[in-house]
């Protein structure tokens, strides 16, 4: 019993991370809170839906607390990473819709191949190069936006004060050498719920 215990408190404090001030921001959503356009109760709301998304993932398999990244913002589910089946990847779309208040979904999962630690240095490199052009881009709010690449395929997430600053997000990334694709779920501060539905 001790051990089931002990399992549970180890895995609960990885899902939930550090709180603080960090890279993922206070509430895990990648968006500082300070910076963060959406209401308090839209990013509690978020927050609570991300971590009830990743307890389920990792019930359903422990390895999906590597595999498999999810994003919430504003009620929409985003999901990345890598599964070996399509029916793995059905099955997750599936709990992401279980998920209370969720939206949309959105599953970006890739079905797993060998692993080419030359294709996933230059994701890395990719990923680093598009950061910090943002970090560096005045027009953007940097701390808004996440960014994940599979086999130079950019996946960014995050939301805009304006179609300006959402415009210069997209045009940093197809900037970067080598990207095949640029993949956006940029939300607009107007497009977010105001009044909770």
């Amino acid at each position: 019993m001790k051990f089931k215990n002990s399992i549970l408190i180890i895995t609960l404090i990885l899902i939930s991370g550090c709180v603080g001030y960090s890279s993922t921001g206070v509430l895990g959503t990648g968006v500082s809170v300070a910076m963060d356009p959406r209401t308090i109760g839209t990013q509690i709301d978020d927050s609570i839906m991300q971590k009830n998304l990743r307890a389920k993932l990792i019930l359903m398999d422990s390895a999906y607390l590597l595999k498999v990244k999810t994003k919430v913002l504003d009620g929409r589910i985003f999901i990345t990473g890598k599964v070996d089946t399509v029916e793995e990847k059905l099955k997750i779309t599936k709990l992401g819709w279980e998920i209370k208040g969720a939206r949309s979904v959105k599953n970006d999962l890739k079905i797993k191949e060998k692993f080419s630690f030359k294709q996933t240095a230059k994701d890395l490199l990719i990923t680093s190069q598009l950061r910090t052009a943002i970090i560096a881009n005045k027009k953007i709010k940097s701390a808004n936006y996440d960014i994940d690449t599979y086999k130079k395929i950019i996946y960014v997430y995050g939301i805009s004060q304006n179609e300006e600053e959402r415009a210069e997000v997209i045009n940093e990334a197809k900037k970067v050498l080598d990207v095949e694709d640029v993949v956006t779920s940029i939300f607009l501060v107007e497009d977010l719920r105001v009044i909770k539905n």
